[in-house]
């Protein structure tokens, strides 16, 4: 008779796991705001998986230093975890990390990620800190900063205009109470003119 327990485990997460859960992260620091991780290129899915797995559970080690090529032996290298720079790999048709041929290799050509990185950081240098703040709220929740703007501005005009609308539609309203009071004043005033007249002829006529 076989001893092993049937059912499920006996405790269960409830929550995952999450690396340096109680450490604050600089935003300086890698993997933080204002340097997050670089793009993983040049690698098959698998690999890929692989090396978001090591970034997820605080495994992930980059590199300090540009790494040596098993292929052509220059020191060329700029990605973690890569056996091949980024010229081998396309020219062998392989994927950067497993040295596999793979029908699909994922990502961008790391150069010009490495260009587009480098133009990134020269904008963020150049911005004014308010507008670096929306940069990076932007970036984090995934939309433009373009996107984030033109309603706004749109959205304000709108606004403005409808206000305009409104308070001149107000205006009419009030001009238009305000003569039909007067209207309704000058009438009330000729009926009791009118009134008081024949008063006085009624007074007159007993008079005499």
């Amino acid at each position: 008779m076989s001893t092993r327990s049937k059912g499920p485990p006996k405790h269960q997460n409830r929550k995952a796991w999450k690396a340096n859960a109680g450490v604050k992260k600089n935003d300086k620091e890698l993997g933080g705001k204002l340097c997050p991780y670089p793009e993983i290129t040049g690698v098959c899915p698998r690999c890929k998986a692989q090396i978001e797995w090591r970034r997820k559970y605080g495994k992930y080690k980059a590199l300090t230093e540009p790494a040596k090529c098993n292929h052509c032996s220059k020191r060329a290298v700029r990605q973690a975890y890569h056996a091949l720079c980024a010229a081998c790999a396309k020219e062998r048709n392989v994927c950067a990390k497993c040295c596999q041929p793979s029908e699909t290799i994922v990502g961008k050509d790391a150069e010009k990620h490495r260009e587009e990185q480098q133009m990134l950081e020269q904008a963020l240098r150049n911005l004014r800190e308010r507008d670096r703040r929306t940069l990076l709220r932007a970036m984090n929740n995934g939309t433009s900063t373009a996107e984030l703007r033109k309603p706004g501005k749109e959205g304000s005009l709108d606004d403005k205009s409808k206000l305009d609308e409104d308070s001149e539609i107000e205006d009419e309203d009030e001009c238009d109470s305000l003569d039909a009071t007067e209207d309704g004043s000058d009438e009330d005033d000729i009926e009791l003119g009118g009134s008081a007249a024949s008063k006085l002829q009624v007074q007159h006529l007993e008079l005499s």
